[in-house]
This record gives C-alpha cells, sequence and structure tokens, in this order.
C-alpha cells in the first residue's frame, strides 16, 4: 500500500504540470478577469482564489491546477482534524487514505470547479459546528456561521450545511436547546453577512443565478428511471467500488440496526449522517427526473467517510488503494500518451492547438472579432490562450 500512495502522490504532483487545462479551468479563470461580487452560473469564491493565484504567480495553466492543489491539500488536512473528533488515531489515517484514494480528491486537485473550495469550507463548518455543539465552545459559533457563508459563497449546494445543523438539533434530544441559544443565531447572522456578496449581486441583477440554479433547473424535468443507475455508476467512479459499496452496506446494516428509531442513535455517528445522509439520497432520488452530476453529491461523503471508517478494517483500505493505483496509471497513460480519444469537449487534449490556429487566423483579418457559435467551453479556452477577448453564440442570440 506504501507504494501506491507513493505513486499516488508523484503522479497528481507531475498531473499539475504535466495536464493541459481542462475547460472549466477556463470558464472560472474568465470569471476571475471579470470581478464581480458573484457571478450567473455560480458563486464567486473559484473565481476569486484563481485571481489571486494567476496575479501573483502569472497567466500560466500549472498555476490554475496549482490552486486547486493547494486548496483540496487544505481540505484533506481540515477532514484529517474533523475525523479526529470522531475515531481514534488509527481509523482517522484509515479515513484519510480512504478520502486520498479516490478519484474526486484527483478531480479536484487538478480541474477547477466551485466545489474546490466547497470542500473545504464545508469540512471547515462542520468542524466548527462540531467544538460548537459537542465541545460547548461558544466562540465556534460565529466560526461555523462564517465558514457556512464561504461555503455558500462557493457553491448553492452549501445550504445543506445550516439545514444539516437544524436537522441535527431537532433530531437530537442531548442538542436541541442549542436552537433558541442566542449563540445559534448568532452563527445565523454570521453566516447571512458573509453571503452578502451573492446576496447584493442576485438582487442586483434581478435574482438571475437564484433563478438560474432554481425554477430554471426544474423546466428541464423528465422521467428517466435508467438515469438512477448512470449516478451509482459516476459516483462508482470517483470514488471507486471499494468505498461506494461500503457506504451503502453501512447504511444498509443503520437501517436494519435502528430501523426508524433515531433517538437510538448515538449523537456522533447522528451528527455525521445528518450531513450524509440528505445530500447522498435527494439527489439519489431525484435522479430519475433530473440528471444528477458527478460533483453534486461530493460533500456528503466528507462525513460519510468519517461515519463507515468507525468500522472499516485496513483490508477494505487496502483494496481501496489496489483500485486507486490502476486508475490512477491509466489516467496518466492517457494524459501522457492519449491512447483513447476523447470524443467530447470536456478534455484537456487538443485547445494549444487550437488557440495556435486561432491566433493566426486573428492576425489575418486583424478588423474582426472572434467567436464560437457552441456552448461557453470554445470561448472560453480560447480567451486562455489568445488572452483577448472571444465571444460566445450569445453575440447571434
Amino acid at each position: 500500500m506504501a507504494i501506491a500512495i507513493i505513486t499516488i502522490i508523484l503522479l497528481r504532483t507531475s498531473f499539475i504540470g504535466v495536464m493541459g487545462a481542462m475547460p472549466q479551468d477556463a470558464y472560472y479563470y474568465f470569471y476571475g478577469q471579470h470581478f464581480a461580487l458573484s457571478y450567473f452560473d455560480h458563486p464567486p469564491a473559484i473565481a476569486w482564489i484563481l485571481r489571486a493565484f494567476t496575479d501573483v504567480l502569472g497567466r500560466h495553466v500549472f498555476v490554475i491546477k496549482l490552486a486547486d492543489t493547494l486548496v483540496t491539500i487544505g481540505t484533506l488536512l481540515a477532514f484529517y482534524r474533523l475525523s479526529r473528533c470522531f475515531l481514534s488515531l488509527k481509523r482517522s489515517w484509515h479515513a484519510l487514505l480512504l478520502l486520498y484514494a479516490t478519484l474526486m480528491i484527483t478531480i479536484l486537485s487538478l480541474v477547477s470547479t466551485p466545489d474546490v473550495p466547497l470542500m473545504l469550507f464545508w469540512s471547515l463548518s462542520l468542524l466548527a459546528i462540531y467544538r460548537a455543539v459537542f465541545e460547548e465552545r461558544k466562540a465556534y459559533w460565529i466560526w461555523a456561521g462564517i465558514a457556512m457563508g464561504l461555503a455558500f459563497d462557493s457553491k448553492y449546494t452549501a445550504i445543506f450545511l445550516p439545514a444539516g445543523a437544524v436537522l441535527y438539533l431537532l433530531l437530537s434530544a442531548r442538542h436541541r436547546r442549542y436552537l433558541w441559544s442566542p449563540w445559534f443565531f448568532a452563527s445565523i447572522l454570521a453566516f447571512c453577512i458573509t453571503i452578502l456578496p451573492v446576496v447584493i449581486w442576485n438582487v442586483d441583477n434581478d435574482f438571475a443565478s437564484f433563478r438560474f440554479q432554481s425554477s430554471e433547473r426544474v423546466g428541464g424535468v423528465e422521467f428517466h428511471p435508467l438515469d438512477f443507475f448512470g449516478v451509482i455508476g459516476h459516483q462508482a467512479a470517483i470514488l471507486l467500488p471499494v468505498l461506494l459499496f461500503a457506504l451503502f452496506y453501512y447504511s444498509y446494516k443503520l437501517i436494519r440496526r435502528y430501523k426508524w428509531h433515531i433517538s437510538r442513535i448515538p449523537a456522533p455517528q447522528l451528527f455525521l449522517l445528518c450531513f450524509f445522509v440528505p445530500v447522498c439520497w435527494i439527489f439519489l432520488l431525484i435522479s430519475p427526473i433530473y440528471w444528477v452530476k458527478i460533483n453534486w453529491m461530493m460533500p456528503a461523503y466528507i462525513t460519510g467517510i468519517i461515519w463507515i471508517s468507525t468500522w472499516i478494517t485496513v483490508k477494505y483500505v487496502r483494496w481501496q488503494w489496489i483500485c486507486s493505483l490502476v486508475v490512477h496509471l491509466a489516467l496518466a497513460v492517457e494524459i501522457i500518451f492519449y491512447p483513447v480519444p476523447i470524443h467530447s469537449d470536456d478534455t484537456m487534449i487538443g485547445w494549444g492547438g487550437l488557440g495556435a490556429g486561432v491566433k493566426a487566423l486573428a492576425a489575418e483579418y486583424p478588423d474582426d472579432f472572434i467567436f464560437s457559435a457552441d456552448d461557453y467551453k470554445t470561448s472560453a479556452m480560447l480567451n486562455l490562450y489568445l488572452g483577448r477577448m472571444v465571444y460566445s453564440r450569445n453575440v447571434i442570440g
């Protein structure tokens, strides 16, 4: 297992310099070059992070990926500190190894998405909420509110954080008194203040982002029951099958042991479940009527992995790392030698060549502007490689 760990660390580090830009990298980099309180598609955290890194270290693809990697290392450290609140030293290492082996961490380390800062602030939020509730350290209610606000400034999925906290306090007879505590209300106030940039932007722009991520998405509802298995498949890909099986297996054991007697579940377990079960199962339940993207369930696994690490043995950790080594070696072959063509614009291959070709074309026609008539990805990538404005199909309606 030590060989697998060293190999994957080396591969992930080398990918920072070897892997080309993804359309998502260019998209959120472009956001950051046009500084705003928030944006139409998502809140601003990832854009602000990329702007800070590229302003200091230069407009390079490896700088963008370095930013993702460093933020994800922060997530891993916060995850480990959170796991120590619930697990022994040995089992905390098991939990960290389970998480670090996943393809999810590789994606977060190398592809710029709002999930990169979301996962960091999600982990820090849970750590602060735990300190406030279980250790009765009142100041941590303020830190919890700020961390949850920063998570919301990263991605709207973070609304599950205050919802999970309220759910736990409602279900826990021992801690229910915090629901009417002034410190709890101070946490809510801190949350509201921290999300002001997103709220102000939405007020100034007719709530465009809130509407896009809520009512306008619901308009695309269709019934596709087989999509449920598609979601299971892509979650098995990012977690690896060993870990996904463990999450389902221990969820089944939980139902068999406690049935619906929630009051019998120990408080630490209940806390972890309140931030795992709602996120995971809500997205699973809606998957037959709405396509659930590969990254939407990621935050649920922070507490889900800690929860199953209470029982999981080193044998399963070892199998997780064997699977991880195979997957990452295959990924390395694809990135370096490109044996399997990717018939999609979600690729790191070919954009540099396209940029060079368009640059030559632009020099030939200096009085014309450039636009792409497909989705945002081509224009975003050309913006990154050309360093000039390239429009998308919105200019022609």
